[in-house]
């Protein structure tokens, strides 16, 4: 008989129409299990600021790190454009980062040769700084053949395409006249 008291009052529904939970959406819902819980970002170290990644609205987020590992990624309230909401994207943005599909080295095949070889994502970024300074040496212009400052280079060009963003296409206009160089169009302008 003693264990009907106690089944009856852990039930949710006696607990919301005996309680001061009409709604059961508080106390009454709750299980002990629940009660225990806490979120992810309680323990974070750090909370970054960040924006989405996904288009051009430029919805703010906060990305909450633990022991260096981004844990949670959610709206920031404090943003005038989304107010701390995100699109189904933006929500997802945590998978985005954390996801075991993430590829974490870049495939590469040395030129002449017949096979790929794995290289970390750091190394391969380095390689492609090298062979960016490298070109921009080569073919660096000081002056015209009349003596008139160029201060540029033609060792390399830059070819947006029409799925970059505004603000995408603005930073590798700024990076690559920062650079030197002059052949810089975009497709969606052609």
């Amino acid at each position: 008989m003693v264990r009907v008291p106690r089944l009856l009052h852990a039930w949710p529904v006696y607990r919301q129409l005996a309680g001061a939970d009409p709604l059961g959406r508080g106390a009454a819902a709750q299980s002990a299990r629940s009660a225990s819980l806490q979120p992810r970002t309680a323990t974070a170290d750090r909370v970054a600021k960040s924006v989405c990644p996904y288009c051009a609205v430029g919805c703010a987020q906060k990305v909450y790190v633990t022991d260096e590992k981004v844990v949670q990624v959610e709206g920031d309230p404090a943003s005038p454009i989304s107010r701390g909401r995100l699109c189904p994207k933006g929500s997802a943005t945590t998978q985005l980062v954390t996801g075991p599909h993430r590829e974490q080295k870049v495939r590469y095949r040395a030129p002449g040769a017949r096979e790929w070889i794995d290289l970390e994502l750091h190394t391969a970024m380095e390689m492609i700084a090298d062979r960016v300074l490298e070109a921009r040496r080569r073919g660096w212009q000081d002056t015209d053949a009349e003596g008139r400052v160029l201060r540029r280079t033609t060792g390399f060009a830059a070819l947006g395409g029409a799925t970059l963003d505004n603000e995408e296409n603005y930073l590798i206009k700024k990076l690559f006249t920062a650079l030197g160089a002059i052949q810089i169009e975009n497709l969606a302008r052609i």
